[in-house]
């Protein structure tokens, strides 16, 4: 059961109730992240959730940890390119806790100069971390090549440059701008009593009010036509290669999900098959979807060894090629649309994962879809939608790419990715 209202302050409340189990979870949403900043604040709203955890007027740091901690919760947070969340689990019992908690953080974090000072060498840390992982470099590198100039090609953690120029004052200001009561909505999934949660939502974010109205507004990025390289000193190297995606919200996602699952969604994909399995040129290779506001991308990758590249790439172009001009029989389709709706809703079986999906669909389409209706738009996928959807994204064919590592002939992989351009509008087969 579904519960969505807003508050007098502007704030938006969702909250399902699951009377079978014993725990709940709560998220505070704000719509805000690397994508809502300017080049030389980058890194700030990830800077700002470490703030939150680092002492309020009536709890240390080691309290907001402890407090929960000890009746079995758990509290953490995260950052991403459009939203933050700050959330907790615990037993059902402990609902006031985890809204005092969470609220307490919101309004009453101090902000001390020597705190930001620790956090920053913290951050600086995690960025240097982030640079060990070669997926998380490319990561990076990808969005860049494909977004350019865009906010939405910035880097979450920011740059040690930009961290370590943050101020109290720039951080306060930009909480004050963009952690507002219409930017934000309070996710609470598990065993709750309705007839109490308005009260408590009163209790705790009743006197929220923002000095100005500050509306997130999100840019239409163009899909950028680059190849970007990373010298990096590691044995593999690592590839990903972009393909024009479906922006967030759009019904195109679940065809695209069917399309996506068949050429690199497992195991029993078209690209794990015919690249690991039958020609053992790498460990790991898969395609994933990323769908953002106003743009989407879906995601070839695979890390192996440099002298493998090409051959990898050029059966990649092949299969996707194949798989346009093939495309998919009822079989595999049905088969598919049972994995995808099976995965859905193993993935629902926790409160945490619940309260994630609610809160992210209302902060951004300011709804909820059921189970039930997500199933239903699966259910209804058939051949002519796939056809559809193909043509607008993996018909499109590679436009960008990103590697990261070293011992590769960066021109030699340009222009094979450029021979193949546009062989998927073509009659005649790649000259693989």
């Amino acid at each position: 059961m579904y519960n969505i209202f807003k508050m007098n302050s502007g704030i938006r409340v969702v909250v399902e109730n699951i009377n079978y189990v014993n725990s709940v979870s709560v998220g505070l949403w704000v719509k805000n992240g690397s994508r809502n900043e300017n080049i030389s604040e980058n890194g700030i709203s990830h800077f700002v959730e470490h703030m939150f955890f680092k002492g309020t007027k009536k709890r240390s740091a080691f309290n907001i940890a402890e407090c929960i901690e000890e009746v079995g919760g758990q509290i953490n947070a995260f950052t991403g390119k459009e939203s933050t969340c700050f959330y907790v689990k615990a037993l059902d019992s402990h609902l006031d806790l985890a809204l005092d908690v969470i609220s307490d953080m919101l309004f009453n974090s101090k902000f001390l100069p020597e705190d930001i000072n620790k956090e920053k060498s913290v951050i600086t840390e995690e960025i240097n971390m982030n640079e060990d992982s070669p997926e998380d470099v490319l990561f990076d590198v990808y969005a860049k090549a494909a977004w350019g100039d865009d906010s939405l090609s910035y880097p979450i953690l920011g740059t040690i440059e930009s961290v370590k120029s943050f101020s109290r004052q720039q951080i306060v200001e930009y909480i004050g701008t963009h952690y507002i009561p219409e930017n934000c909505v309070i996710s609470i999934c598990g065993k709750v009593d309705l007839n109490n949660i308005k009260n408590l939502m009163e209790k705790y974010f009743g006197n929220w009010r923002s000095s100005s109205i500050k509306p997130v507004v999100y840019s239409k990025p163009e899909f950028l036509r680059n190849h970007f390289f990373k010298k990096k000193s590691i044995e593999q190297l690592h590839l990903n290669l972009g393909i024009p995606g479906i922006e967030m919200g759009h019904d195109d996602l679940y065809p695209a999900l069917v399309l996506n699952n068949i050429l690199g969604g497992g195991a029993s994909s078209i690209l794990f098959q015919k690249i690991r399995e039958e020609k053992s040129l790498c460990y790991s290779i898969y395609s994933y979807i990323s769908s953002f506001n106003n743009t989407g991308v879906i995601n070839i990758y695979t890390g192996l060894n440099p002298k493998y590249v090409y051959d990898a790439i050029s059966i990649i172009m092949e299969e996707i090629y194949n798989f346009i001009k093939k495309g998919i029989d009822e079989e595999r389709l049905r088969k598919t649309k049972e994995q995808i709706k099976g995965n859905y809703i193993l993935g629902l079986e926790s409160t945490t994962s619940r309260m994630f999906s609610n809160g992210k669909s209302v902060l951004f389409l300011n709804k909820v879809r059921t189970p039930e209706e997500i199933m239903n738009k699966i259910d209804r996928i058939d051949s002519d939608k796939l056809k559809e959807v193909m043509d607008k994204t993996f018909g499109k064919g590679v436009i960008n790419s990103a590697f990261v590592g070293e011992n590769i002939d960066t021109d030699m992989v340009e222009n094979l990715l450029d021979e193949y351009r546009n062989p998927f509008h073509s009659n005649h087969s790649l000259n693989i």
